[in-house]
């Protein structure tokens, strides 16, 4: 017999998903255009929709199982976008840097704890928590401040590159160390040790035999040219990998999708992965900060407020204050070490996963899980705001030490200025010309092309090329949209370009955008949509012909030039 109506489970999935990313849609969306993080509007949405607030009440329980999936998708991520080369860059001051600044706030995290009555335990759950500031928060306050290409953004990069690694060893770590029933040194020494044989097995069955069947299966979906199947294989990797880790090897699932992202991220299907799964993993990412603010109980705050003004003041002053330090001591200017200070100023995505680590093992409170969500919302709320004080307090701090750093500033103008390059999409019998003129002419190209085979062989001849779609803003960035003076599309599909123009504008509304499209009648909708230079091979065509018949019927050239300027005025009127 049918089953027609859905069962209570089904009802309570159903609302928890559609009660939980409705919240998430508007709260989101204030915050945005408060110009915070998005963040803080999902944290927010689950506070709202949690059992601790009045009103509409979805299913925490549910909410957290939804939730893994989004952790798994977020260390995913992580491992796509983990580049070793970001780090090896500024390894001189990120590394002992972070590990310092990292140090300094789990200590005083873990001394906060104490003095609240939480055991050793807790407390390093709850320091290393509030050490490792949110690469996502990070990311978007220096894009909002053109200083993602700065050196400052290039250190602040490799830093919370470091503070990732640290936290990913942590959540390795943990459970090892709190998990098992052992007691005591030698107890906590077995099971680190066989913990450390069960990665190192991992480590050589994703490596080495993931290295090249991930690859090549991937190689094989991409042939396909099916974009749902080829999402669907990078989910697949994911997934597959972490619960492979977690149920054959005893690991989290955590480490398990850092990993497969890492292989992905490797090969040359990394950015292509990275743009395709974006939409799944944001919204399971949305779900997994959801039920963080689920957890969060506003009462419970009154019973212990220092606890909360002491992590805000770990998070908002004391650690950027030994990143300032670190980056002064290690050879760097003020104004260097003051961006890179408070750029960290924040906790995020990654205390979450923590925490949630901690709570499953039993040694985090849901009130130590409140100050965590507290302590985020409001790290976040200020990280923009304090960092349009750089300035004043780079002056500020200059005055009291006698000194200015007018050459670091030179320095840093110098590396945010951007390169005069040109980005062009599509490398087909127009894009190959294109490309050729600009090397030409001593103007460097990117070239962003679906097919593989073009990619790989305009890198051998030292083109740089990019595998993935332009639609996707992810490919755009990489491409160095944000540096580029020109994006030219050269594929003549409108529809498309429609969209590509729109994305390159948001990214960068200072870019000359050349488009080219095979009618008339598309010239109007690419111009309003931003491209300053419309070309149809309708309208080339037609110009073409008129001047060769007014050419053999004897017209003069300046009658000829006018007869251009009228069709030309024709086709920009559409």
């Amino acid at each position: 017999m049918t089953r027609v109506s859905p069962t209570v489970h089904e009802v309570d999935l159903l609302l928890t998903l559609t009660g939980g990313l409705t919240a998430a849609l508007v709260l989101g969306y204030i915050t945005q255009q408060l110009k915070l993080s998005p963040i803080v509007g999902y944290l927010l949405a689950g506070i709202a929709v949690g059992p601790h607030t009045p009103g509409f009440a979805a299913d925490i329980s549910l909410a957290q199982e939804l939730a893994e999936i989004g952790v798994i998708l977020l260390m995913f991520g992580v491992g796509l976008n983990f580049h070793i080369r970001e780090l090896l860059a500024v390894r001189g001051v990120a590394i002992p840097g972070a590990l310092l600044a990292a140090g300094v706030a789990t200590l005083l995290g873990v001394a906060a704890a104490r003095l609240h009555g939480y055991g050793w335990a807790t407390g390093m759950v709850f320091g290393g928590a509030i050490s490792v500031s949110s690469t996502v928060v990070l990311i978007r306050v220096l894009s909002d401040n053109r200083d993602l290409h700065t050196r400052a953004g290039h250190i602040a990069v490799g830093w919370v590159v470091v503070e990732d690694l640290l936290t990913v060893t942590a959540l390795v770590l943990l459970p090892a160390m709190l998990g098992g029933q052992q007691p005591g040194l030698s107890g906590v020494a077995a099971a680190l040790a066989t913990a450390a044989l069960k990665i190192a097995a991992l480590l050589a069955v994703v490596f080495l035999a993931g290295g090249r069947v991930i690859p090549w299966l991937m190689e094989r979906i991409a042939a396909t040219r099916s974009r749902e199947l080829f999402t669907l294989a990078v989910l697949v990797i994911a997934l597959g990998i972490a619960v492979g880790s977690a149920k054959l090897f005893g690991v989290s699932m955590a480490l398990g999708a850092f990993l497969a992202g890492t292989i992905v991220g490797r090969s040359d299907f990394g950015l292509r992965a990275a743009s395709e799964a974006l939409p799944m993993r944001d919204a399971f990412a949305v779900l997994f900060f959801v039920s963080v603010g689920m957890l969060f109980d506003p009462s419970a705050l009154l019973d212990a407020p220092w606890l909360l003004l002491s992590t805000l003041a770990i998070v908002l002053l004391a650690k950027p204050v030994a990143v300032w330090a670190s980056v002064l001591l290690l050879g760097h200017s003020q104004q260097v070490a003051v961006a890179v200070a408070i750029s960290l100023a924040q906790i995020g995505e990654f205390s979450f996963i923590l925490a949630a680590v901690g709570r499953q093992l039993g040694v985090l409170p849901d009130e130590a899980v409140n100050t965590l969500v507290a302590g985020a919302i409001g790290s976040i709320t200020l990280n923009p705001l304090l960092y349009r004080l750089i300035g004043p307090i780079e002056r500020w701090l200059a005055r009291l030490g006698g000194r200015a750093d007018a050459h670091d500033a030179a320095d840093m103008l110098a590396e945010s200025t951007p390169r005069h390059r040109a980005i062009v999409v599509g490398y087909g019998p127009v894009g190959q010309t294109v490309t050729q003129l600009l090397l030409d002419n001593e103007i460097e190209p990117t070239v962003v092309e679906l097919n593989l085979e073009t990619v790989r062989r305009l890198k051998a001849f030292d083109v740089r090329a990019i595998y993935g779609d332009a639609v996707r803003p992810e490919i755009l960035t990489e491409a160095g949209i944000e540096e580029a003076g020109n994006l030219i599309l050269t594929s003549g599909s409108s529809r498309v370009d429609l969209e590509i123009v729109r994305v390159a504008k948001e990214l960068n509304p200072q870019v000359k955008i050349l488009a080219r499209s095979q009618y008339v009648r598309e010239l109007p909708k690419l111009r309003r949509a931003g491209a300053e230079d419309v070309f149809s091979a309708e309208g080339e065509v037609a110009l073409a012909f008129t001047v060769r018949i007014l050419e053999r019927l004897g017209a003069n050239g300046e009658q000829i030039d006018r007869e251009r300027a009228r069709v030309e005025a024709t086709f920009r009127s559409g």
